[in-house]
């Protein structure tokens, strides 16, 4: 399969619009890397300038270190599923499979062993004299996906490809690319979504997108773990990362954070003396709060105003004493009785981030 560089591409309308800047991206063979991002980042339009359906305005791309800036898209070695299936209605699926391989006059014998390898890759072979028609949601984006592999291409590239699918599908479908991908280890794919779930289950390497360029690149745990800014803490994760503000009282290998109000936080970020009264923001994950016994010591006080009982977890949303500002507990298990009570939550110092100025202050390994 092949590497593609990006190398400071931008993209700009009408010379006033800018969409995308200083866009610099290694992805090597057999990656599949994640595209994410708010609506409106530029996601799909970096797709669609490394598929060569957008012009790039500035910059570099290179597939297999060959510069294909002005190569036309039919000679890129690139496979595009959409958002939309565009099956032909009136062809079968072996026929809409192999309608790419008859127009490039690929002898038949070709054709069909193409045909039947993808079928099996993505269980089709009972399908393939149906008609899309006949077909459910799920398996006309497998037959999507099929006429892409026929192909062999260099590169897959994924626009949203399970967005029109139901929650059911969307799952069972999403098992299937992940399953395609360990059948294609050295395919590379890159792929769009908005779907934070897919980016995580899917992903090699996230790109997380956001105010004309990249917020921060890594592997899935790596961006929830150790996030190099408040964008991408909060983007990350569901719910989003409580933050609360507050002054630096003392440092060194454990840091102590006095928040606005009345609470200390500590954290396991080793700031040094000169950090002494900075302003900072504490990010918490509702996953890493915990309820605080009667007479513990917690790091956030409030009167919870609202839960959800999810089963598998309870989700607190409840008003700090000392702020307006609502927080998110997510609690495991089944706790009844808290609403309208008053919790006592605190969090394990590794769990416990610090960001100044919008960046992250945690030491990078």
């Amino acid at each position: 399969m092949a590497e593609l560089k990006l190398t400071d591409v931008a993209k700009t309308y009408g010379g006033k619009i800018e969409v995308l800047k200083d866009i610099n991206l290694d992805i090597k063979t057999g990656e599949l890397i994640v595209f994410v991002g708010p609506s409106g980042c530029g996601k799909s339009t970096l797709l669609r300038m490394i598929a060569g359906l957008e012009k790039i305005t500035s910059g570099t791309l290179e597939i297999d270190g060959l510069r294909v800036n002005d190569v036309p898209p039919a000679q890129r070695g690139i496979a595009m599923v959409f958002q939309s299936y565009a099956l032909y209605p009136h062809m079968t699926v072996r026929e809409n499979m192999s309608f790419a391989l008859k127009i490039a006059k690929k002898p038949k014998a070709e054709i069909e062993a193409a045909v039947a390898k993808a079928a099996k890759i993505l269980q089709l072979e009972d399908y393939l004299d149906r008609l899309p028609k006949a077909l459910s949601g799920g398996q006309r984006q497998r037959v999507a996906i099929g006429r892409s592999i026929v192909r062999d291409p260099k590169v897959y590239l994924f626009d949203e490809p399970l967005s029109n699918l139901d929650a059911a599908l969307r799952v069972a479908t999403r098992l299937e690319i992940a399953q395609l991908k360990e059948s294609m280890p050295d395919s590379t794919m890159v792929y769009v979504t908005h779907d934070q779930v897919e980016a995580m289950t899917l992903a090699d390497k996230i790109v997380v997108l956001a105010n004309k360029g990249i917020a921060q690149v890594g592997s899935p745990l790596e961006l929830y773990e150790t996030p190099d800014n408040e964008f991408v803490a909060q983007f990350i994760g569901s719910p989003a990362m409580n933050l609360l503000s507050g002054e630096i009282t003392e440092t060194g290998a454990q840091t102590k954070v006095k928040l606005d109000g009345e609470g200390i936080a500590v954290s396991n970020v080793p700031t040094q003396a000169s950090d002494m009264g900075r302003r900072v923001n504490v990010g918490v994950r509702p996953e890493d709060l915990t309820l605080v016994e009667a007479g513990g010591l917690g790091i956030i006080n409030g009167e919870v105003n609202m839960t959800e009982a999810l089963g598998e977890v309870t989700l607190l949303y409840f008003v700090p004493e000392r702020d307006n500002d609502p927080l998110i507990a997510k609690l495991p298990g089944i706790h009844k009785g808290l609403r309208g009570t008053t919790v006592n939550l605190t969090a394990d110092p590794s769990k416990v981030h610090l960001f100044a100025n919008g960046l992250s202050m945690r030491a990078k390994a």
